[in-house]
This record gives structure tokens, C-alpha cells and sequence, in this order.
């Protein structure tokens, strides 16, 4: 057995953190109770290796550059707790949570409280948990037991289902390129956090590893009889051993929790959310100025609403290899002339940016002699890496200098010619030499303690130039790569996915998955980036459920030499713009949850089980649906040829509503609806209250706000409350004060239904009247408030009110 040379003995406690030594070795173990549902367990073997986290950030919008003291703990709560040791045995409870930790081998079990009982819910194995004194060989190592009836979820964007058990995944940023999305493994994130899931209990956990090298989560597929057989369990190549077990109860405790653990998600523009353009093949053609501003002229032409394009690397290569940060005048002889005709047209920009540079770089010996690059593991070169188009090396964001060389290119290479916003691409630092060396802000360490940092850092620089460029607007970004904390910074996609079937539905659980795991702006490539062209199904079925997610975009760099875009088929071009003007129609709702997750924490998108967990049904048979916001279920096609598909409708005495034809269903059971090829269909809960801008969207001209709140009062008794922020959508004003709530309060009555709605804020609304609007079966009394006042009564289903004037 896995002992140490002596027990572990309580050496100091206070602030809320027990250190224990063992005696005669080097080993030092911190308990911190953090937060009634918080506690962290260190483990210093010898030296720390990292003394700073980059990840955690309880509450914050941003951190240090040089990253925050791992042992500052003022930003948690610290609350009160019981403890005592007693024959080698620790224990340490707040009012939700007990630790008891076995002192002999270092053991842990996690124990919950139910009906003034204590339940354990985790264990470590028996033996060998944790990997002392390199017993286990190298690396760190934490190995858990398996429970009764567990599922596991989390870890970010991973393939296959949406649970993780019977599963080994590596944590290894790399450049999937055509991604097979049910299997291929590792991906582009690196998020060491997952949840379990105790189905006896009714309880979740989760279990966040603050490691920043690559690693190893397995679940159950390694088998030891010496060892208890069955337990799952956590390999890092370096680094130290920290980690924090989060208890829910609940799972939206869980995942709230997690993500203001790791900071707060960043409040995008409005503009963000509208459909975003973008295609590698533009700026790859040696035309792509007049390339690029055809595609203005066809979303004219075929009038589709467009808010912004993605600006592809093309627009720097010459000969083939790309070259960041240098214009390419052949391809875009007047890179201003682009951006002001783009905004001419409202279509903000987004431009393309690598990480690295190629060895024949312009710029290359200016920062090889500056020591700017991630270095050799000698400190004497640069790291020469394997790149796209040659071979190169990755700038250390590590390296203050630079971290502000990338942050000034940023805004003379782009920002000054009129590109709005950012997108960091490539930038999965895909170094296999662990021992290459980086600044570390002065103290040279290895590459790999650190290597999940990069992506963070880079986008770190990213957003603070533009910030800086025009501090009284909000940034806007995009990164390809990251890790916990990504969500401080930027919005993501699930990468380079395959255009096949199979990647719509294993991209749904891949999106899920970043929700559960604190990464709620995101989307994926809509139609498939690599591989044949959709056929006009696939592709619609895609566009249907695109709509529906935080990130919208069509994306694609197909093998057959075709261009993934809104009009490419003739036959469903009507389909395609209504479901695109659809999108901008739900924009106001996309905003108030991009609120939601920014000053509460809550996902945009969410797995039915996330919101109805306490019916367990929705964990076996909801998996292939999701939850937009509290309201809408969304149920989409996976499969081609499907007309109609069974739901389980989770139990709620609300009820639901289909949206196509307006049915009423109640909650707990399966029912078999028509999801026709050119329509979408979807439910709305009972007691829902969903604001839209109601105006005509067109390509090219600003919509004025007509908002119009949809309104589907509980099918029984019932009331929802919900406060709509509204702001001018792009400044940072509301931090001052400019901004508005729309409260309404809806309260369902046997035989009336009453609405009380009044606005809160100083902020001027862009528009003065608000419309409700009801379903048509609604055949109870309806009576408005306005500020306390009765404004209306009667039965009709749609009712205008003035809110201002």
C-alpha cells in the first residue's frame, strides 16, 4: 500500500485553511473551506511547482497579467465550519458539506446532507489516491472511487455523447482539422472540470483540477483488481495538485458556481448576436477585395440581415503562407476602403490572427532577438515548431514585451484601418516538447506547467487592446482555443467540424457540454467547415438549429471547392432568410440572457436536465433536445428524412406549448410531433415571458425597435417574474448607470390572468410603446398593470401599452 513515511499531523490552521505535514518528508497538504459548497484540497510535494493561478477568479472580470497568489483567498466568503481529528481521522464540515479525510494514507470522502443525515457522495480509491513522491511514476495523479448510479458530464467541448462515463479523454489543445465529432479526441479546449451526477441522491458535484498541463480524465475504462477495479481518475504531466470539490446540490448550483469561480463572463455588443458571414474562400482568391464585397452584394440581393463577417487569414498570405498582421494590398488593395464599405452596409468586421510566426515573417528576427518567442528548452532559440504553411514559432504571452508588441500590432495592423473586432485563431500552442521554455513574467519555466495558459494570455492581449483602442466600447472576441476563464474574454466555436449528419448531433452534446462547463458563448460552423458541401436538408436542418445558439455563423472551407452560404440553394433560399430574420427577431431574449450569464452566471443553453432535474426521465430521454433560456425547448432533427420525432415533454404543472400550431400539452409525457423540413418547431413553457424586436429585418438597414413580448400564461395556476435589461447594447455606459429593466410579473389565476409590468432605470428606451402578445387559445380574462395602474382589461390577444414618452 501506498503509505507515507509517517501520518500526517495537523501543523497550522487558520483562515480557513488546515496545513498538514507529514513527518520526516517534504509533503505539505492545504484544506481551504472556501464557500459552504467549496472546498480545495493542495498538495505540496517538495517545491510548488506554480505559485500563481490564472483560472481562478471568484467573481472577477479580469486578473493580474502575472496571474493571482494561489494562496490569496479574499475573494471567497470563508464561512463558518466544525472540525476535530480523532484516531487519525479528520473532519471538517460547513452546513452543506463534510470532508472526512483519513490522515494514515491521506483518504478522502465527501459527505452531503439530507433530512439531517450525512450521505457520501465521492470517494478516493482505497489505495494510491495520490501519487507521493513520484510512487506512481511521474506526473500527478488523483484517483477516485466509482459510485452507485453515477453519470459524469463536463470537460468542455468533447466528443461523443453528453455523458462521459466508459470514456478516457486527453487534454491536449491541437488543431483537429475535420474533426470526426462522435470520436476524435483531443480537441481544441482545455477545461479540467467535471460534474457527477448521484442519481440515488439526487445530488451533483463537480470537481475542478487548477492544472495547466496536459492530462488524462478516465472514466471507468481502466480496470485494477488490486486497486477496488472500478474508479475513474486524473493524470497531469506537471504541475501541482489542486483542486476543488464543488458541491450543487442542485446542478445549476453546480455550473454557476463553477463559472463565477473562474470569472465573470464578458457582456458582448448586441451586435454579436445577429448572423455573422464568413467563409475561408473570399480571402483566399487573389480578388478577395472584390471577392468580399460580393458577398455585400448578394446578402442585398437575397436580403439577408447581416451584423458582422469574419475576416479569414487569406487577407495576410502571400504565396500560400500566411503572414500575420501584413496585408496583403495585391489580394485588398485598400484594407480602409473594405472596412468603410462594409460599414456602410452595418457589417462589423472581424479579423483572423495567428499566434505564431513563420520563420520568413517580417518581423521574425526583430522578436527572435528579443527573446519573444516561446524558446528552445536550452533559452538559446526559438522553439521551431510545424505550422500551416511552414514552419514557425509561437509568441510567448508569458513575455511582457511581447504581450504589448501583440497588443499594439492589434491596433495599428488592424484596429486603425476600421476592423471592429478580433478573432484568435490557430492558437492551441501545439508544442510537443514540454521542456521548451517560457519567460514565465521573468521566472523561465517549462512550457508544459503552463502550456494550457497561452490561449487565456493571448486573448488577454486581444481584449485589452481593443479596450484600450476604444475604452467606452466593449470589446468583442473570438478564440478558437481555451480554458477556464476563456468566458472573461470571448466568445467560441466548437472548431472545424466535418459536414456529415453525425457532426449536427454530436456538436449538439459537444455545445452542451462547454455550457456545463462555464463556456456559454458558443456555436459551431453552421453547414460543416471541412469535407462535401451539405446537401440542401443538411444544411437547412443545420440552419434551424444554428439559429437557436448564442454564436451564428455559416462557416466552411469545403473539399469540393463550394461555399457554405445563405443562398446556395435556390429551392430553400425563402426558407434560409426566414429563418435567419427569425434569428434577429429573438435578439432581444439572446441579450437578456447574455445579461443572465453575465452578472448571474447562468448558461444560454442548457440541457434539459439542467432545468427540470428533479424529473429524472429528462436525464434518460432529453438528451437530443435543449433548453434556450428558462423558456423555449428547442427540438431539432439530427437525422435526414425525419418529418416527425417523439419528445418527452419534462414535467412542469405549467405545461407547454408547440409553437407551430399552437397545441397545449402537459408536462411528463412523450408526444409525437410534425418537425417539417422547411419549418422549425419548438415549445414554449407555460408561464414563459419572451421579448422580440418585431420590426422587419433588412440587409443593410437599421431595424427600429419594436418590442413585443410573447407571452404564454401558465396552462394552470401559477407566477413568473423576470426583469429585461435593455441598454444602447455596445458602450459600457450601463456600468454608469444607463440602462432600463422592464420588470414584468405574471401571475395565472383559474379564471383570469393578471400582468404587472413597470420599468426601472434611467436609461431612454428606443422605443415608447410595448405590445403583449398572447396565444389565441387563451380564454381567460386578462388584466394589464402599468406601474401599478390598471391600464387594460378584457380578452384580447394582443394588447399595446404606452411605456414612455
Amino acid at each position: 500500500m501506498n503509505r507515507l513515511s509517517h501520518n500526517l499531523h495537523l501543523l497550522s490552521h487558520n483562515n480557513n485553511t488546515f496545513i498538514f505535514k507529514a513527518e520526516n518528508e517534504d509533503i505539505h497538504v492545504y484544506i481551504f473551506i472556501l464557500e459552504e459548497n467549496i472546498i480545495r484540497i493542495l498538495v505540496q510535494d517538495g517545491e510548488l511547482k506554480i505559485r500563481k493561478t490564472w483560472w481562478v477568479a471568484p467573481g472577477m472580470k479580469d486578473i493580474p497579467l502575472e496571474g493571482r497568489d494561489r494562496f490569496d483567498l479574499t475573494p471567497f466568503t470563508l464561512p463558518p465550519y466544525k472540525w476535530n481529528i480523532k484516531d487519525n481521522k479528520f473532519e471538517v464540515c460547513t452546513s452543506d458539506l463534510l470532508l472526512l479525510v483519513n490522515l494514515r494514507d491521506f483518504n478522502c470522502e465527501w459527505y452531503v446532507k439530507r433530512n439531517d443525515r450525512w450521505y457520501k457522495i465521492a470517494a478516493d480509491r482505497k489505495t494510491q489516491s495520490y501519487n507521493f513522491k513520484n510512487l506512481l511514476g511521474d506526473g500527478i495523479y488523483h484517483y477516485m472511487s466509482i459510485l452507485e448510479n453515477e453519470s459524469y458530464y463536463g470537460l468542455g467541448e468533447k466528443s461523443g455523447d453528453i455523458e462521459r462515463n466508459g470514456r478516457r479523454f486527453r487534454m491536449f489543445n491541437i488543431d483537429a482539422l475535420g474533426y470526426d465529432a462522435e470520436k476524435t479526441d483531443p480537441l481544441y479546449k482545455h477545461i479540467p472540470f467535471y460534474i457527477v451526477r448521484n442519481h440515488d441522491y439526487g445530488v451533483s458535484f463537480g470537481i475542478f483540477y487548477d492544472v495547466m498541463s496536459q492530462a488524462i480524465f478516465d472514466f471507468g475504462v481502466e480496470k485494477d483488481g488490486y486497486y477496488g477495479r472500478d474508479y475513474r481518475y486524473f493524470k497531469a504531466e506537471d504541475g501541482d495538485l489542486d483542486y476543488y470539490f464543488i458541491l450543487g446540490p442542485t446542478l445549476e448550483k453546480v455550473v454557476t458556481s463553477f463559472t463565477w469561480l473562474t470569472g465573470k463572463p464578458m457582456f458582448p455588443p448586441k451586435w454579436s448576436i445577429g448572423y455573422s458571414g464568413s467563409s475561408m474562400s473570399y480571402t483566399e482568391v487573389e480578388n478577395a477585395q472584390e471577392a468580399l464585397l460580393e458577398f455585400l452584394n448578394k446578402c442585398e440581393k437575397y436580403d439577408i440581415p447581416t451584423s458582422s463577417f469574419h475576416l479569414s487569414s487569406g487577407y495576410t498570405s502571400k504565396e500560400g503562407k500566411r503572414y500575420v498582421f501584413n496585408w496583403n494590398k495585391t489580394k485588398i488593395p485598400s484594407p480602409q476602403k473594405l472596412t468603410n464599405e462594409f460599414h456602410e452596409k452595418g457589417v462589423k468586421l472581424i479579423a483572423n490572427v495567428k499566434p505564431f510566426l513563420l520563420i520568413d515573417h517580417p518581423s521574425y528576427e526583430e522578436l527572435k532577438d528579443k527573446k519573444m518567442f516561446i524558446l528552445s528548452r536550452d533559452s538559446m532559440v526559438p522553439q521551431i515548431t510545424q505550422l500551416w504553411d511552414d514552419m514557425g514559432s509561437y509568441i510567448d504571452f508569458t513575455n511582457l514585451e511581447a504581450f504589448n508588441w501583440w497588443k499594439e500590432k492589434i491596433k495599428y495592423a488592424l484596429l486603425d484601418y476600421g476592423i471592429d473586432a478580433v478573432w484568435n485563431d490557430n492558437n492551441e500552442f501545439e508544442i510537443m516538447d514540454g521542456k521548451a521554455m517560457v519567460n514565465n513574467f521573468g521566472e523561465k519555466i517549462n512550457f508544459e506547467k503552463v502550456r494550457a495558459l497561452l490561449p487565456l494570455l493571448m486573448a488577454k492581449a486581444s481584449f485589452e487592446a481593443m479596450e484600450e483602442y476604444k475604452s467606452s466600447k466593449r470589446p468583442f472576441l473570438v478564440s478558437r482555443s481555451g480554458c477556464p476563464g476563456m468566458q472573461r474574454y470571448c466568445q467560441t466555436w466548437t472548431g472545424d467540424n466535418y459536414t456529415e449528419w453525425k457532426t449536427l448531433r454530436y456538436n449538439h452534446y459537444m455545445g452542451l457540454g462547454l455550457s456545463l462547463s462555464g463556456v456559454y458563448n458558443f456555436g459551431h460552423d453552421v453547414g460543416g467547415f471541412y469535407g462535401p458541401a451539405p446537401d440542401p436538408e443538411l444544411f437547412l436542418r443545420w440552419i434551424q438549429y444554428g439559429i437557436f445558439m448564442p454564436r451564428f455563423t455559416i462557416h466552411s472551407w469545403n473539399t469540393d471547392g463550394t461555399v457554405n452560404e445563405p443562398w446556395m440553394y435556390p429551392e430553400i433560399i425563402e426558407e434560409v432568410r426566414n429563418l435567419i430574420k427569425f434569428r434577429y427577431k429573438l435578439i432581444p431574449y439572446f441579450y437578456h440572457l447574455f445579461y443572465e450569464a453575465h452578472e448571474f452566471y447562468r448558461p444560454i443553453i442548457r440541457p434539459v436536465f439542467y432545468e427540470f432535474e428533479e424529473d429524472k426521465e429528462t436525464f434518460k430521454y432529453s438528451k437530443d433536445d435543449l433548453m434556450v433560456g428558462p423558456f423555449i425547448l428547442l427540438t431539432p432533427v439530427f437525422d435526414k428524412g425525419v418529418k416527425e420525432r417523439n419528445v418527452y415533454l419534462p414535467f412542469t404543472k405549467d405545461g407547454w406549448v408547440e409553437y407551430l400550431n399552437q397545441k397545449v400539452y402537459e408536462g411528463g409525457q412523450f408526444v409525437k410531433i410534425e418537425v417539417p423540413f422547411l419549418h422549425t418547431n419548438f415549445f414554449i413553457k407555460g408561464g414563459s415571458i419572451i421579448p422580440i424586436n418585431d420590426s422587419e429585418h433588412k440587409f443593410g438597414e437599421i431595424s427600429a425597435e419594436r418590442r413585443v413580448l410573447w407571452i404564454v400564461p401558465h396552462i394552470n395556476e401559477g407566477r413568473t417574474f423576470i426583469r429585461f435589461f435593455e441598454d444602447d447594447g455596445f458602450s459600457k455606459k450601463y456600468l454608469d448607470g444607463e440602462y432600463a429593466f422592464i420588470n414584468v410579473e405574471l401571475n395565472s389565476y383559474k379564471e383570469k390572468v393578471e400582468i404587472k409590468l413597470e420599468k426601472e432605470g434611467r436609461f431612454t428606451l428606443p422605443y415608447k410603446d410595448l405590445k403583449l402578445q398572447l396565444p389565441l387559445f387563451e380564454k381567460r380574462n386578462i388584466a394589464v398593470y402599468f406601474a401599478n395602474e390598471k391600464i387594460y382589461e378584457g380578452n384580447e390577444k394582443e394588447i399595446i401599452l404606452k411605456i414612455q414618452e
